[in-house]
Protein backbone atom coordinates (compact mmCIF):
# COMPACT_ATOMS: atom_id res chain seq x y z
CA UNK A 1 0.00 0.00 0.00
CA UNK A 2 3.03 2.73 1.10
CA UNK A 3 4.55 1.92 -2.40
CA UNK A 4 1.49 2.36 -4.55
CA UNK A 5 0.88 5.40 -2.77
CA UNK A 6 4.80 6.58 -3.79
CA UNK A 7 3.83 5.65 -7.74
CA UNK A 8 0.62 7.64 -7.65
CA UNK A 9 2.26 10.78 -6.19
CA UNK A 10 5.58 10.80 -8.22
CA UNK A 11 3.45 11.48 -11.94
CA UNK A 12 0.65 14.32 -9.48
CA UNK A 13 3.98 16.21 -8.84
CA UNK A 14 5.33 15.90 -12.01
CA UNK A 15 1.98 17.14 -13.40
CA UNK A 16 2.00 20.20 -11.09
CA UNK A 17 5.59 20.75 -11.73
CA UNK A 18 4.18 21.29 -15.48
CA UNK A 19 1.98 22.89 -15.04
CA UNK A 20 3.92 25.58 -13.25
CA UNK A 21 6.43 25.58 -15.97
CA UNK A 22 3.33 26.41 -18.54
CA UNK A 23 2.41 29.35 -16.19
CA UNK A 24 5.66 30.65 -16.65
CA UNK A 25 5.39 30.70 -20.06
CA UNK A 26 2.28 32.46 -20.14
CA UNK A 27 3.83 35.49 -19.19
CA UNK A 28 6.93 36.33 -20.82
CA UNK A 29 7.65 39.82 -20.53
CA UNK A 30 6.45 42.04 -23.40
CA UNK A 31 9.04 44.51 -25.14
CA UNK A 32 7.39 48.48 -25.46
CA UNK A 33 8.42 51.43 -27.38
CA UNK A 34 9.53 54.05 -24.84
CA UNK A 35 9.67 57.58 -25.33
CA UNK A 36 11.73 60.37 -23.04
CA UNK A 37 10.03 63.37 -22.50
CA UNK A 38 11.73 66.84 -23.48
CA UNK A 39 10.82 70.52 -23.76
CA UNK A 40 10.05 71.04 -27.57
CA UNK A 41 8.50 74.43 -29.45
CA UNK A 42 5.15 73.59 -31.01
CA UNK A 43 2.09 76.06 -32.39
CA UNK A 44 -1.40 74.52 -31.33
CA UNK A 45 -4.79 76.23 -32.25
CA UNK A 46 -7.54 76.71 -30.59
CA UNK A 47 -10.96 76.68 -32.66
CA UNK A 48 -14.20 78.87 -31.62
CA UNK A 49 -17.35 79.20 -33.55
CA UNK A 50 -17.69 82.75 -34.75
CA UNK A 51 -20.73 84.81 -36.58
CA UNK A 52 -19.71 87.07 -39.34
CA UNK A 53 -21.52 90.33 -39.90
CA UNK A 54 -20.38 93.09 -42.04
CA UNK A 55 -18.13 96.05 -40.62
CA UNK A 56 -21.22 98.04 -40.96
CA UNK A 57 -25.06 97.30 -41.02
CA UNK A 58 -28.07 99.19 -41.23
CA UNK A 59 -31.37 98.85 -41.12
CA UNK A 60 -33.25 100.81 -43.93
CA UNK A 61 -36.53 102.28 -42.20
CA UNK A 62 -39.42 104.94 -42.87
CA UNK A 63 -39.08 108.39 -40.86
CA UNK A 64 -42.42 108.80 -42.47
CA UNK A 65 -45.88 107.29 -43.04
CA UNK A 66 -47.80 105.88 -46.23
CA UNK A 67 -47.80 103.26 -48.89
CA UNK A 68 -45.02 101.48 -50.15
CA UNK A 69 -45.26 102.70 -53.22
CA UNK A 70 -42.32 101.67 -55.31
CA UNK A 71 -39.41 99.52 -54.86
CA UNK A 72 -36.64 100.00 -57.08
CA UNK A 73 -33.91 97.62 -55.84
CA UNK A 74 -34.28 93.40 -55.45
CA UNK A 75 -32.58 91.29 -52.70
CA UNK A 76 -29.01 90.48 -52.64
CA UNK A 77 -28.47 93.70 -55.08
CA UNK A 78 -25.17 96.07 -54.63
CA UNK A 79 -26.20 99.20 -54.37
CA UNK A 80 -24.28 102.06 -54.04
CA UNK A 81 -24.59 105.38 -51.87
CA UNK A 82 -27.28 107.64 -52.63
CA UNK A 83 -28.96 105.35 -54.77
CA UNK A 84 -33.26 105.77 -54.72
CA UNK A 85 -33.99 101.89 -52.79
CA UNK A 86 -37.55 102.77 -51.86
CA UNK A 87 -40.91 105.38 -52.72
CA UNK A 88 -43.68 105.55 -50.06
CA UNK A 89 -46.71 107.32 -51.07
CA UNK A 90 -48.42 110.12 -48.90
CA UNK A 91 -50.93 112.90 -50.24
CA UNK A 92 -50.51 114.77 -47.30
CA UNK A 93 -47.27 115.68 -47.64
CA UNK A 94 -47.92 117.07 -51.08
CA UNK A 95 -50.87 118.67 -50.01
CA UNK A 96 -48.68 120.50 -47.22
CA UNK A 97 -46.98 121.39 -49.75
CA UNK A 98 -49.34 123.22 -52.00
CA UNK A 99 -50.83 124.93 -48.46
CA UNK A 100 -46.92 126.25 -47.20
CA UNK A 101 -46.63 127.84 -50.74
CA UNK A 102 -50.37 129.26 -50.76
CA UNK A 103 -49.30 130.11 -47.48
CA UNK A 104 -45.77 132.24 -48.60
CA UNK A 105 -47.79 134.21 -51.19
CA UNK A 106 -50.55 135.46 -48.21
CA UNK A 107 -47.55 136.39 -46.17
CA UNK A 108 -45.53 138.04 -49.32
CA UNK A 109 -48.11 140.30 -50.29
CA UNK A 110 -49.12 141.01 -46.16
CA UNK A 111 -45.68 142.36 -46.07
CA UNK A 112 -45.88 144.24 -49.54
CA UNK A 113 -49.04 146.11 -48.18
CA UNK A 114 -47.17 146.41 -44.89
CA UNK A 115 -43.98 148.07 -46.30
CA UNK A 116 -46.38 150.26 -48.54
CA UNK A 117 -48.10 151.63 -45.46
CA UNK A 118 -44.63 152.33 -43.48
CA UNK A 119 -43.18 154.53 -47.19
CA UNK A 120 -46.65 156.17 -46.82
CA UNK A 121 -46.42 157.39 -42.85
CA UNK A 122 -42.65 158.34 -43.30
CA UNK A 123 -42.72 161.75 -44.76
CA UNK A 124 -46.57 162.55 -43.15
CA UNK A 125 -44.70 162.50 -40.21
CA UNK A 126 -41.47 164.37 -41.51
CA UNK A 127 -44.49 166.89 -42.86
CA UNK A 128 -46.08 166.91 -38.87
CA UNK A 129 -49.20 165.99 -40.63
CA UNK A 130 -49.60 162.75 -38.78
CA UNK A 131 -47.97 161.60 -35.16
CA UNK A 132 -44.82 159.87 -34.84
CA UNK A 133 -46.98 157.10 -33.27
CA UNK A 134 -48.51 155.86 -36.65
CA UNK A 135 -45.14 155.35 -38.38
CA UNK A 136 -43.99 153.26 -35.19
CA UNK A 137 -47.14 150.97 -35.43
CA UNK A 138 -46.66 150.58 -39.44
CA UNK A 139 -42.80 149.85 -38.27
CA UNK A 140 -43.97 146.87 -35.77
CA UNK A 141 -46.82 145.80 -38.66
CA UNK A 142 -43.86 145.69 -41.46
CA UNK A 143 -41.24 143.36 -38.94
CA UNK A 144 -44.64 140.99 -37.82
CA UNK A 145 -45.76 140.70 -41.26
CA UNK A 146 -42.23 139.49 -42.25
CA UNK A 147 -42.03 137.01 -39.25
CA UNK A 148 -45.55 135.66 -40.92
CA UNK A 149 -43.21 135.17 -44.46
CA UNK A 150 -39.96 133.65 -42.71
CA UNK A 151 -42.58 130.97 -40.59
CA UNK A 152 -44.22 130.01 -43.97
CA UNK A 153 -41.70 129.68 -45.44
CA UNK A 154 -39.96 127.46 -42.53
CA UNK A 155 -43.19 125.68 -42.99
CA UNK A 156 -42.55 124.78 -46.53
CA UNK A 157 -38.90 123.75 -46.00
CA UNK A 158 -40.49 121.40 -43.74
CA UNK A 159 -43.55 120.06 -45.77
CA UNK A 160 -40.50 119.39 -48.24
CA UNK A 161 -38.51 118.23 -45.68
CA UNK A 162 -41.09 115.56 -45.27
CA UNK A 163 -42.39 114.78 -48.48
CA UNK A 164 -38.29 114.26 -49.36
CA UNK A 165 -38.75 111.27 -46.78
CA UNK A 166 -40.74 109.54 -48.82
CA UNK A 167 -38.02 108.50 -51.15
CA UNK A 168 -35.56 106.49 -49.09
CA UNK A 169 -31.78 106.78 -50.72
CA UNK A 170 -29.07 104.07 -49.77
CA UNK A 171 -26.92 105.65 -47.16
CA UNK A 172 -23.93 103.78 -47.83
CA UNK A 173 -22.94 101.73 -50.45
CA UNK A 174 -23.33 97.82 -49.88
CA UNK A 175 -25.38 94.69 -50.16
CA UNK A 176 -29.67 94.87 -50.15
CA UNK A 177 -30.81 92.03 -47.76
CA UNK A 178 -34.46 90.52 -46.94
CA UNK A 179 -37.61 93.07 -47.96
CA UNK A 180 -40.35 92.08 -46.21
CA UNK A 181 -42.61 94.28 -47.41
CA UNK A 182 -44.39 94.34 -50.38
CA UNK A 183 -45.91 97.39 -52.80
CA UNK A 184 -48.93 98.63 -51.34
CA UNK A 185 -47.83 98.01 -47.82
CA UNK A 186 -48.07 100.43 -44.27
CA UNK A 187 -45.42 101.40 -43.27
CA UNK A 188 -44.17 103.95 -40.58
CA UNK A 189 -41.41 105.32 -38.10
CA UNK A 190 -43.02 102.91 -35.22
CA UNK A 191 -42.85 99.40 -37.83
CA UNK A 192 -40.94 97.01 -35.69
CA UNK A 193 -39.42 95.34 -39.14
CA UNK A 194 -37.19 97.72 -41.10
CA UNK A 195 -38.13 98.16 -45.27
CA UNK A 196 -34.17 96.21 -45.29
CA UNK A 197 -30.94 95.73 -44.25
CA UNK A 198 -27.82 97.19 -46.13
CA UNK A 199 -24.76 95.47 -45.17
CA UNK A 200 -21.28 97.23 -46.46
CA UNK A 201 -18.96 94.10 -46.19
CA UNK A 202 -16.21 95.16 -47.78
CA UNK A 203 -14.25 94.34 -44.43
CA UNK A 204 -16.00 91.28 -42.35
CA UNK A 205 -16.40 91.06 -38.11
CA UNK A 206 -16.17 87.59 -36.86
CA UNK A 207 -17.26 87.63 -33.42
CA UNK A 208 -16.85 85.08 -31.11
CA UNK A 209 -17.08 84.35 -27.25
CA UNK A 210 -14.02 83.32 -24.50
CA UNK A 211 -15.13 81.21 -21.15
CA UNK A 212 -13.91 83.11 -18.39
CA UNK A 213 -11.60 79.91 -17.90
CA UNK A 214 -10.67 80.33 -21.37
CA UNK A 215 -10.04 84.19 -21.04
CA UNK A 216 -7.77 83.67 -17.68
CA UNK A 217 -5.34 81.23 -19.95
CA UNK A 218 -5.33 83.92 -22.58
CA UNK A 219 -4.22 86.44 -19.99
CA UNK A 220 -1.70 83.88 -18.67
CA UNK A 221 -0.39 83.05 -22.03
CA UNK A 222 -0.37 86.27 -23.81
CA UNK A 223 2.59 88.50 -23.53
CA UNK A 224 1.73 92.49 -22.14
CA UNK A 225 0.66 94.05 -19.29
CA UNK A 226 -3.13 95.15 -20.52
CA UNK A 227 -5.44 93.36 -22.99
CA UNK A 228 -4.91 95.74 -25.67
CA UNK A 229 -1.09 94.99 -25.35
CA UNK A 230 -1.88 91.20 -25.23
CA UNK A 231 -4.12 91.64 -28.59
CA UNK A 232 -1.23 93.49 -30.61
CA UNK A 233 1.15 90.50 -29.48
CA UNK A 234 -1.53 88.06 -30.85
CA UNK A 235 -0.67 86.56 -34.18
CA UNK A 236 -2.67 87.05 -37.03
CA UNK A 237 -5.70 84.32 -37.05
CA UNK A 238 -6.98 82.37 -39.21
CA UNK A 239 -10.90 82.00 -40.36
CA UNK A 240 -12.18 78.82 -41.46
CA UNK A 241 -15.60 79.00 -43.31
CA UNK A 242 -18.65 76.92 -43.03
CA UNK A 243 -17.66 74.24 -45.60
CA UNK A 244 -14.13 73.91 -44.30
CA UNK A 245 -11.85 75.77 -46.78
CA UNK A 246 -9.49 78.21 -44.91
CA UNK A 247 -10.27 81.92 -45.96
CA UNK A 248 -7.02 83.22 -47.35
CA UNK A 249 -6.73 86.24 -45.92
CA UNK A 250 -5.73 86.87 -42.33
CA UNK A 251 -7.24 88.61 -39.54
CA UNK A 252 -6.68 90.93 -36.67
CA UNK A 253 -8.13 90.20 -33.28
CA UNK A 254 -9.73 93.13 -31.10
CA UNK A 255 -11.58 93.34 -28.07
CA UNK A 256 -15.57 93.79 -28.69
CA UNK A 257 -17.10 93.81 -25.14
CA UNK A 258 -15.36 95.51 -22.02
CA UNK A 259 -15.98 92.84 -19.29
CA UNK A 260 -17.58 89.17 -19.16
CA UNK A 261 -21.33 89.02 -19.46
CA UNK A 262 -22.62 88.08 -16.34
CA UNK A 263 -25.93 86.27 -18.04
CA UNK A 264 -23.85 84.28 -20.44
CA UNK A 265 -20.31 83.82 -18.41
CA UNK A 266 -18.41 84.98 -21.74
CA UNK A 267 -16.53 87.72 -23.06
CA UNK A 268 -16.88 88.65 -26.73
CA UNK A 269 -14.12 89.12 -29.06
CA UNK A 270 -13.91 89.69 -32.87
CA UNK A 271 -11.25 89.56 -35.65
CA UNK A 272 -11.58 92.19 -38.84
CA UNK A 273 -11.25 90.71 -42.42
CA UNK A 274 -10.63 92.13 -45.49
CA UNK A 275 -13.30 90.96 -47.67
CA UNK A 276 -12.85 92.98 -51.20
CA UNK A 277 -13.98 89.91 -53.70
CA UNK A 278 -16.95 89.46 -51.23
CA UNK A 279 -16.93 85.90 -50.75
CA UNK A 280 -18.14 86.39 -46.89
CA UNK A 281 -21.65 86.95 -46.70
CA UNK A 282 -23.29 88.85 -43.66
CA UNK A 283 -24.81 86.42 -41.14
CA UNK A 284 -22.44 83.68 -42.11
CA UNK A 285 -21.25 81.06 -39.68
CA UNK A 286 -17.50 80.36 -39.81
CA UNK A 287 -14.66 79.13 -36.80
CA UNK A 288 -12.11 81.60 -35.86
CA UNK A 289 -8.63 79.50 -35.43
CA UNK A 290 -6.51 81.01 -32.93
CA UNK A 291 -2.58 79.89 -33.12
CA UNK A 292 -0.62 79.46 -29.98
CA UNK A 293 3.42 79.13 -29.51
CA UNK A 294 4.42 77.28 -26.80
CA UNK A 295 8.33 77.13 -26.66
CA UNK A 296 8.99 73.92 -24.00
CA UNK A 297 5.99 72.21 -24.16
CA UNK A 298 5.92 68.28 -23.20
CA UNK A 299 4.60 67.04 -26.48
CA UNK A 300 3.18 62.91 -26.92
CA UNK A 301 1.69 61.54 -29.51
CA UNK A 302 -2.01 60.61 -28.91
CA UNK A 303 -0.98 56.48 -28.75
CA UNK A 304 0.86 57.41 -25.58
CA UNK A 305 -2.47 58.58 -23.60
CA UNK A 306 -5.82 56.64 -23.14
CA UNK A 307 -8.67 57.44 -21.83
CA UNK A 308 -10.76 56.41 -18.92
CA UNK A 309 -14.02 58.26 -16.90
CA UNK A 310 -13.28 61.29 -18.98
CA UNK A 311 -9.52 61.27 -17.33
CA UNK A 312 -6.29 61.13 -19.90
CA UNK A 313 -3.62 58.35 -18.75
CA UNK A 314 0.23 57.62 -20.12
CA UNK A 315 1.76 54.32 -19.11
CA UNK A 316 5.04 55.77 -17.27
CA UNK A 317 8.06 54.26 -17.15
CA UNK A 318 9.06 53.85 -13.26
CA UNK A 319 12.60 52.46 -11.44
CA UNK A 320 12.70 48.53 -12.17
CA UNK A 321 10.77 48.74 -15.69
CA UNK A 322 7.59 48.59 -14.12
CA UNK A 323 4.98 50.75 -15.25
CA UNK A 324 2.46 52.97 -13.64
CA UNK A 325 -0.72 54.48 -14.65
CA UNK A 326 -0.41 57.96 -14.01
CA UNK A 327 -3.10 60.49 -14.67
CA UNK A 328 -2.49 64.06 -17.17
CA UNK A 329 -3.85 66.79 -18.12
CA UNK A 330 -3.43 67.52 -22.19
CA UNK A 331 -4.95 69.51 -24.94
CA UNK A 332 -4.46 68.38 -28.55
CA UNK A 333 -2.57 69.44 -31.23
CA UNK A 334 -4.45 70.71 -34.38
CA UNK A 335 -3.80 67.63 -36.53
CA UNK A 336 -4.82 65.45 -33.89
CA UNK A 337 -2.30 63.14 -33.32
CA UNK A 338 -0.37 64.66 -30.73
CA UNK A 339 -0.74 66.21 -27.50
CA UNK A 340 0.80 68.72 -25.39
CA UNK A 341 0.54 67.57 -21.76
CA UNK A 342 0.06 70.43 -19.11
CA UNK A 343 0.57 68.63 -16.10
CA UNK A 344 1.20 64.72 -14.86
CA UNK A 345 4.56 64.20 -15.54
CA UNK A 346 7.34 66.20 -16.16
CA UNK A 347 10.52 66.36 -19.01
CA UNK A 348 13.02 63.24 -18.31
CA UNK A 349 9.87 61.04 -17.51
CA UNK A 350 9.43 58.11 -19.91
CA UNK A 351 6.33 56.98 -21.71
CA UNK A 352 4.62 53.93 -23.36
CA UNK A 353 3.83 54.09 -26.86
CA UNK A 354 0.89 51.71 -28.16
CA UNK A 355 0.79 50.51 -24.56
CA UNK A 356 -2.83 48.76 -23.77
CA UNK A 357 -4.48 46.97 -20.58
CA UNK A 358 -1.38 47.02 -18.88
CA UNK A 359 -1.78 46.53 -15.06
CA UNK A 360 -0.16 48.57 -12.92
CA UNK A 361 3.69 47.16 -11.50
CA UNK A 362 3.77 45.09 -14.29
CA UNK A 363 7.54 44.66 -15.96
CA UNK A 364 8.66 45.43 -19.51
CA UNK A 365 10.94 45.51 -21.53
CA UNK A 366 12.05 49.36 -22.62
CA UNK A 367 12.74 49.59 -25.98
CA UNK A 368 13.94 53.11 -26.44
CA UNK A 369 11.86 55.06 -29.23
CA UNK A 370 13.43 57.62 -31.73
CA UNK A 371 12.16 60.90 -31.44
CA UNK A 372 13.05 62.36 -34.68
CA UNK A 373 10.55 59.87 -35.98
CA UNK A 374 8.17 59.98 -34.22
CA UNK A 375 7.62 64.00 -34.27
CA UNK A 376 8.55 63.65 -37.99
CA UNK A 377 4.74 62.65 -38.60
CA UNK A 378 3.54 65.68 -37.25
CA UNK A 379 1.35 68.38 -39.28
CA UNK A 380 0.82 72.07 -38.16
CA UNK A 381 -0.77 74.56 -40.11
CA UNK A 382 1.59 77.47 -41.09
CA UNK A 383 0.73 80.70 -39.32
Amino acid sequence: MTKSRYVLFIPILLLSCGKKKEQTKEKPIQSYQVLTLTPRSVTVYNDFPASIQGENVVEIKPMVSGYLQDIYVSEGAAVTKGQLLFRIKNPQYEQDIVTARGAIKIAEANVNTARMNVEKARPLVEQEIVSKYQLSSALYTLQSQEAALSQAKATLANAQTNQGYTYIRSPQSGTIGLIPYKIGALVSSTTTDPLTTLSDTTSVFAYFSLSEKQLLDFMNTMKGSTTLEKLNNMPLVTLVLADGTVYPEKGKLVTASGGINTSTGTATFKAIFENKLGLIQNGASATIRIPVSLDNALLAPQTAIYQMQDKSFVYQLMSGNKVMSTAVVTSPTDDGNFAVIKDGVKVGDKVLLNGLNISDSTVVKPIPANAVEVYSTMKTKSN
